[in-house]
């Protein structure tokens, strides 16, 4: 993996390459952004090109890139890859071997993914570091929640803020590397700029197009109809998901068709009911007759 093959982003990539460039690295970054937006990859790509023996532009075959594509460097370590907690023992065990000096390359690069889920604990022991760290050693923190990191470690790493993936690159993206046949505008927009969601979503491609179909024939389907077609969305492993779709199609139409805000209410009114641990049936066919009587006939409010 590339700089230049990661989608979107062009501003960082460009500012970390011009780091690299002029060989001016700090001791310590930390990358913000919603969750799979590409963080995580390029912090890989810059950790390689830091350890990098011969600075090439291009595919490197120096031992350190070729050690660090087969996942054996020395001088690198990925901490929560998995996005799980970080325990204060982890952070203990990197703040030992970071004073180390580096074997193969001229610095040693620890990333750690989902860094905001290490414990109190943890980012103290961390923030020593972070304060005196050694000529020769960078961190990496990665964060979609920055909320849940100290202020006193923020302040002593380099922000990097990644926005969100454009349509136009995570559409082409979807249909080109992860494999989509058909994007719709629904679909897209539920992606939120996010590869992980792409990745995601199209899991349960089949579902997200039904429902689409299902809300287009909402104004043409009675209330019996609606009720029965409506059974599609009564999977209970997924049913955040769909309800979040089926936002995201409502908005979608809102402005043709002013029912579709009430039933938005609805959607909002089911996600309450089923967080407060009703009925999931009782909380699905309340939401779809009250969808149902809004798009009835004899029931249209503007």
């Amino acid at each position: 993996m590339n700089f230049e093959n990661i989608i979107g982003h062009a501003n960082i990539k460009n500012y970390l390459i011009n780091s690299l460039a002029q060989q001016n690295i700090s001791h310590s970054y930390l990358f913000l952004g919603t969750e799979g937006i590409g963080k995580l990859l390029m912090a890989k790509e810059f950790a390689k090109k830091i350890l990098c023996l011969e600075n090439k532009e291009n595919t490197c075959q120096c031992k350190s890139c070729v050690c660090f594509d087969g996942q054996n460097h020395s001088d690198f370590m990925l901490v929560n890859e998995e996005g799980e907690t970080i325990k204060v023992e982890q952070i203990r065990a990197i703040t030992e071997k970071i004073i180390e000096k580096p074997i193969l390359s001229s610095k040693k690069v620890y990333i750690l993914n989902d860094c905001e889920k290490m414990t109190k604990e943890a980012q103290n022991c961390l923030l020593k570091t972070l304060e005196e760290p050694p000529d020769f050693a960078v961190l990496l923190l990665i964060s979609s929640n920055p909320n849940r990191i100290l202020p006193t470690i923020q302040s002593r790493c380099i922000p990097i803020r990644f926005s969100p993936i454009s349509d136009s690159d995570l559409k082409q993206y979807a249909l080109n590397v992860i494999g989509y046949t058909k994007i719709t505008e629904n679909l897209l927009k539920s992606f939120h700029g996010s590869i992980a969601k792409a990745i995601h979503r199209k899991e349960n491609i089949a579902l997200y197009l039904k429902i689409e179909q299902f809300i287009r024939e909402l104004p043409e389907n009675d209330l019996i109809d609606i009720m029965l077609k409506g059974k599609i969305l009564y999977d209970k492993e997924n049913i955040y998901d769909i309800l979040e779709y089926m936002t995201i199609c409502f908005y979608t139409n809102a402005k043709k068709d002013k029912r579709m805000i009430h039933a938005i209410e609805e959607v909002n009114q089911c996600i309450k009911r089923l967080t407060s641990n009703c009925n999931f049936d009782m909380s699905m066919d309340t939401m779809l007759f009250n969808i149902g009587e809004e798009f009835h006939e004899n029931s249209y409010r503007c």
